[in-house]
């Protein structure tokens, strides 16, 4: 399931409402991704860095954001034939720091499915879903370029992979 959304979410909710405890399923692998209060490169100390994020927007275009996404949950369903279910929640619109951005559980008998369908999903968000981000602070605010770090995590799952 796809939902793209500007309203909250609440991840708990969320992720109990995806469960499945009928038996089939012995793995969910759940990534969240958060509004950070900081801008800064991967890695460095947040402590260091002097820009404080007041409000995040993810701008998108409505229903070429939805196909994409779920052309990436059809590729992972093909690559992990195991899994038995995939529930992607990304919000747009302005967000303020600790607010939940995204939402990916992945569901599947055995964790090694659900653990790489998880990571494949928001790897390939990161670097393929059209959506554009915007962070302001008191100093102003910038569009934030892509990372070489996302591609390259991203890169890894062009690869031939076996299930």
């Amino acid at each position: 399931m796809i939902r793209v959304q500007a309203e909250p979410f609440d991840p708990g909710a969320e992720i109990a409402a995806f469960t499945d405890t009928s038996g089939r399923v012995g793995a969910v692998a759940t990534f969240l991704g958060l509004v950070r209060d900081h801008q800064g490169a991967p890695g460095e100390d947040p402590a260091r860095v002097q820009a404080r994020i007041q409000t995040m927007t993810l701008e998108h275009y409505p229903g070429m954001t939805e196909r994409q996404l779920r052309t990436l949950e059809d590729e992972a369903r093909a690559r992990w034939p195991a899994l038995a279910d995939v529930l992607v929640i990304h919000r747009h619109g302005r967000m303020a720091p600790g607010e939940p951005i995204v939402l990916v559980c992945a569901a599947s008998a055995h964790r090694a499915a659900a653990l790489d369908a998880c990571a494949f999903l928001i790897d390939w968000l990161k670097t393929r879903a059209p959506f554009w981000k915007r962070e302001d602070t008191a100093e102003g605010g910038r569009w934030v370029e892509a990372r070489d770090s996302d591609d390259a995590a991203a890169a890894r799952w062009t690869r031939p992979e076996s299930d």
